[in-house]
């Protein structure tokens, strides 16, 4: 137990020794989280790892517009079809099963897959889709992205998610959440619902995900934490 002699102190001496350690506990604290943060396998290398994966992701959901380039408002492409082996159809189009393979600046080969996408009337802007899926093969692994549903806006240029979004990787990367808005035009993306996942060194969870393609971030905002979990890193 310390003892601490204040004769010959006066008041000010007093308050004046006690905030110099607060200041001092401060200061100590802060530089703390600061190595805390540097380490290896501490927040800051948790949140390079998101973003490592997220970016990716996020970019291969933007090359579903591949799929549906042929329904964009100033799309140019024609077709030469046999009418002897047209089926005739209510909807003005549907496409069944649709698949482009390509591959990223990187050189990394992607396959994006749509089950369905119907476009009820001329009239109608939005094109249904059913069956969203898409994959990367990267060099650390590969990476998968799904979705059951969602709509192509033609006019608004984007593709609404509706319902879950589940973005699978490698290391057991792993990363859910639902209601996505993708701005095909400014290459961004944002939910409107809270977003989870785990990865090598940890989970993390937020209110909101969003990612801006052409400034390469991922922002996770709204109660947004993160676990490491201890020995993760060896």
């Amino acid at each position: 137990r310390a003892r601490l002699d204040l004769a010959g102190w006066d008041e000010t001496d007093i308050f004046a020794h006690s905030e110099d350690e607060a200041v001092s506990r401060q200061a100590d604290r802060e530089r703390a989280q600061k190595r805390g943060w540097a380490v290896p396998g501490g927040r800051f290398d948790a949140v390079i790892r998101i973003a490592k994966i997220a970016l990716p992701a996020m970019g291969v959901l933007l090359l579903f517009a591949l799929l549906l380039a042929p329904l964009a408002k100033d799309s140019e492409v024609s077709f030469i079809l046999d009418k002897e082996e047209v089926d005739q159809a209510d909807e003005r189009l549907r496409v069944e099963k649709a698949r482009y393979r390509g591959e990223d600046n990187k050189g990394q080969p992607f396959e994006i897959v749509a089950d369905r996408a119907i476009q009820e009337t001329s009239a109608e802007q939005v094109v249904q889709i059913r069956g969203m899926s898409a994959a990367l093969m990267m060099d650390s692994g590969d990476l998968r992205v799904t979705a059951p549903r969602g709509r192509y806006d033609i006019e608004g240029e984007e593709i609404l998610i509706d319902g879950p979004l589940q973005v699978r990787g490698p290391d057991g990367y792993r990363l859910d959440t639902r209601d996505v808005r993708i701005d095909l035009d400014t290459r961004t993306l944002e939910s409107r619902a809270g977003v989870e996942g785990a990865m090598r060194l940890g989970r993390f969870e937020a209110g909101r995900l969003e990612a801006d393609l052409d400034a390469r971030t991922v922002t996770l905002s709204g109660g947004a934490r993160l676990k490491i979990e201890q020995g993760a890193v060896r």
